[in-house]
């Protein structure tokens, strides 16, 4: 009786083995984490965590300079005013920190 015993649970244990290398990966290798561009769509509405000093070093790390007027707009959108390349635009955040400029 133990005998069968051993090997009832060394053949669930071999089977369960076969089984878990049997399986696939459900998620794709070559989707990156995190997103590695700009959103073509930006600036997209949506609820916004970046704070107002946040924002402004964001912009700024995007080659901006003398960002005024920064404000949170009711779609949750950072905007102000900034200077690259020795023109003055307006410049916007999203919540997905993609930095635009204003068309």
């Amino acid at each position: 009786m133990k005998k069968l015993a051993i090997l009832t649970i060394g053949m669930l244990l071999a089977a369960g083995a076969s089984f878990a290398q049997s399986e696939t990966p459900s998620t794709s290798q070559t989707t990156p984490a995190i997103a590695t561009g700009p959103n073509p769509g930006a600036p997209v509405a949506g609820k916004n965590s970046f704070t107002e000093a946040q924002a402004k070093s964001r912009i700024e790390e995007a080659g901006y300079k003398d960002v005024t007027g920064l404000k949170l707009d009711d779609q949750g959108v950072w905007r102000a005013t900034a200077s690259k390349d020795g023109k003055q635009t307006g410049v916007s955040l999203d919540f997905q920190g993609n930095v635009t400029m204003a068309k």
